[in-house]
């Protein structure tokens, strides 16, 4: 055997049903972290966009189409093999010239059956009975955290619960956390904490010297002519009551605005009234 050889790493064992990887050194099947945390950041992004489309704008569609393909991932990932989960797939091209983390594949799979619950709750709610409610927000915000944590931090918060209900039995956690204390070489120390914290002030002073002028409100707008009108309808000519009068124009106005400024009802499901209002300057 040539020395080039004997230093190049052993190829995982592939085997297309089994949940991770054999790879010699291992006690226990292993999944590539970096392609985990690519899959988590590629799920993150459709996820937050279409939440926030069912937030701000009340288009719930791209929310359903995510639930569906998240749904599909998740159960390809358990029921099937990692090997054939879309995300994982994409995540694992993407990354395939970095040198792969092997991390412990069985608090992966504790993690991932955390998120399939969380997709198939999502499935009934959102796309068979199309409920609108806090329900939603709560679960659609889990989602969320778990994917942010696992792919900008590469904390995996399911792993962590997994630890700690049967901590004899997670191996190869990223970064060595299940089996190393923390280095106190890379903690954060108090200048850098105050380092921080001199930042966020910067940062909030700046955002209130560049806020904007608040915009009057359209019942701001509507007192002075209001007020305009009342003042002038003693001297017309014409009886108040009279069509085309200014009292006529005056509450023909008043009733436009009140059904622009009527919330729709997702807005009021989501207890999202009060925003609405506020963005539609009401």
């Amino acid at each position: 055997m040539t020395k080039d050889a004997a230093l190049k790493p052993t190829p995982p064992t592939p085997n297309w049903r089994r949940f991770g990887e054999s790879v010699p050194g291992y006690e226990v099947p292993v999944l590539n972290e970096r392609a985990v945390r690519a899959a988590a950041g590629l799920l993150f992004v459709p996820a937050l966009i279409s939440f926030m489309n069912a937030w701000l704008l009340g288009n719930f569609q791209p929310t359903r189409l995510f639930v569906v393909a998240f749904l599909i991932d998740f159960a390809l990932r358990l029921f099937v093999s990692p090997r054939w989960a879309p995300s994982l797939v994409l995540g694992q091209w993407l990354v395939r010239r970095q040198q792969p983390e092997w991390v412990g594949a069985p608090q992966k799979r504790f993690a991932w059956a955390i998120g399939f619950v969380l997709a198939l709750t999502m499935f009934v709610l959102v796309v068979v009975q199309q409920v609108i409610g806090p329900l939603n927000i709560l679960v659609c915000a889990t989602c969320l955290t778990l994917m942010f944590f696992e792919s900008a931090l590469g904390i995996c918060i399911g792993c962590k619960l997994y630890n700690l209900i049967r901590p004899e039995a997670a191996q190869h956690c990223p970064g060595g956390s299940c089996a190393l204390p923390p280095d106190p070489a890379v903690q954060v120390d108090r200048r850098q904490a105050a380092a921080a914290a001199a930042y966020a002030a910067v940062l909030a002073v700046a955002a209130s010297l560049l806020a904007p002028a608040p915009t009057p409100t359209a019942a701001a707008m509507k007192a002075p002519a209001a007020e305009t009108t009342a003042a002038v309808a003693p001297q017309a000519s014409a009886p108040a009551n009279a069509p085309g009068s200014a009292a006529s124009a005056a509450t023909a106005a008043a009733a436009a605005e009140a059904e622009r400024c009527k919330v729709p009802d997702f807005a009021k499901a989501i207890g999202h009234e009060e925003m609405w209002k506020r963005h539609n300057h009401c």
